[in-house]
């Protein structure tokens, strides 16, 4: 795969709105917005949404935009087009602080509204939702409004995200299966794992080389994951830096995809045992029958207990309670249970989750148009995560135009 000289870096301005789990469970949301806003000249920034799935807010966002104030009039030096901090404020909106019920959807967020208002400009070109936690928020907007779906590129970091936010994504799949949308499950991991990391270009060395040091953003990107680099959402950035992000089977810094004709999912209506297969990233969902108590449709009335972690699960009338996991290994899995219904609690199974397969990409062959993943040939596989070697190729090309934007923070002249 060559690369094509085309991108944000080579001219090309795109519409952005960044949705992230900031300050939540994965703290690799920080060193992700330092790097976004050290690339911010480039794009048309017009959102940055709080959309955490444990305990981030808008705070978490404004303190990355302190960082960048601190360093702003050395930025300004080399480019007139970075955004203010008080900009960025403006368009810094609260998203969604809990889960979508089992339909997807819930209320209104301001981020929800922003995205609506956001789409609605008049301006021809298309927007660009880096979605790097949860697609509630675009879940409800495209709910409220489904007239924007036509002006939407959404580039999703799915993978663990996923997992968490199903009932959204479930609602997004299913009646929106032609939005445009690259689910990256497993290729954003070439942004970390495999590629050249030889000296200075290590996890850990290129942090110590080339950001600890480089200005306030350099030192606040240092303090997160013990000065090693994750960035695991910075490929949807790079993605629009030097690529063609129009075509997604095309080289990019941010992956290569390929187009996909189904989402692979999997309905039982009873326990499942080992013998009941499941892929990795498939959505499995569960429909235990139980007595009609009254309650609330979509009211949370058990919980799905998986290696220690807890899903919800909901009442949706008739007798039916239905919930949704995502593994996102191979192996055997097992779940438990937990209600305060006497006929649910206690309830257990397994299934066996095997490898994703281009025959449950093959189904529905009409009903995905614009949807891209994972390559799934070997040759692009860094260890176990298909396609990430679509990344990890340009490591070297990527931290060392990051080491430049770096440099900016120390005050250097264009001319150094």
């Amino acid at each position: 795969m060559s690369m094509i000289d085309k991108g944000a870096l080579f001219g090309e301005r795109y519409r952005v709105i960044v949705s992230t789990d900031i300050g939540g469970s994965d703290p690799d949301d920080f060193q992700s917005m330092v790097h976004y806003l050290l690339y911010s000249d480039l794009f048309d920034t017009e959102g940055l949404i709080s959309s955490p799935w444990d305990k981030g807010t808008v705070k978490d966002i404004y303190d990355v935009i302190d960082q960048y104030e601190i360093d702003f009039p050395n930025l300004r030096t080399h480019s007139a087009d970075y955004p203010s901090p008080d900009y960025l404020r403006s368009i810094t909106k609260q998203g969604t602080m809990d889960f979508a019920p089992f339909k997807g959807y819930s209320k209104r967020t301001e981020g929800s509204d922003w995205i609506i208002e956001c789409a609605k400009k008049d301006d021809p070109r298309p927007i660009y939702i880096l979605a790097w936690g949860l697609l509630e928020d675009l879940a409800q907007a495209l709910h409220d409004d489904p007239s924007i779906k036509e002006k939407l590129r959404v580039y999703y970091i799915g993978g663990p995200n996923k997992k968490w936010g199903l009932n959204a994504y479930e609602y997004i799949r299913e009646h929106y299966p032609d939005l445009w949308m690259i689910e990256n499950n497993s290729t954003y991991r070439g942004w970390f794992v495999g590629g050249n990391q030889d000296e200075d270009l290590g996890n850990k060395t290129f942090v110590t080389n080339h950001v600890v040091g480089h200005g306030a953003l350099g030192n606040y990107f240092g303090n997160h994951l013990g000065g090693v680099i994750k960035m695991g959402d910075t490929p949807t950035v790079s993605y629009l830096l030097k690529g063609t992000p129009d075509s997604p089977e095309n080289a990019s810094w941010g992956g290569s995809f390929v187009k996909v004709m189904s989402r692979p999912k999997s309905v039982f209506r009873r326990n499942t045992n080992l013998d009941d297969i499941v892929e990795v990233f498939e959505v499995l969902e569960l429909v235990f029958n139980g007595p009609d108590l009254g309650v609330a449709q979509d009211k949370s009335v058990f919980s799905l207990i998986v290696k220690g972690q807890e899903f919800e699960g909901f009442y949706c009338g008739s007798g039916e309670y239905r919930v949704r996991f995502m593994p996102k290994s191979m192996g055997e899995w097992s779940y438990l249970i937990k209600s305060k219904i006497p006929v649910l609690d206690g309830q257990s199974g397994e299934f066996t989750c095997v490898e994703e397969s281009e025959a449950g990409r093959s189904k529905d062959c009409q009903r995905y148009p614009n949807w891209w993943s994972d390559l799934l040939d070997e040759e692009y596989a860094e260890q176990e995560h298909k396609g990430a070697k679509t990344v990890n190729k340009w490591r070297e090309q990527f931290l060392r135009d990051f080491q430049n934007r770096l440099d900016r923070c120390k005050g250097r002249t264009k001319q150094d």
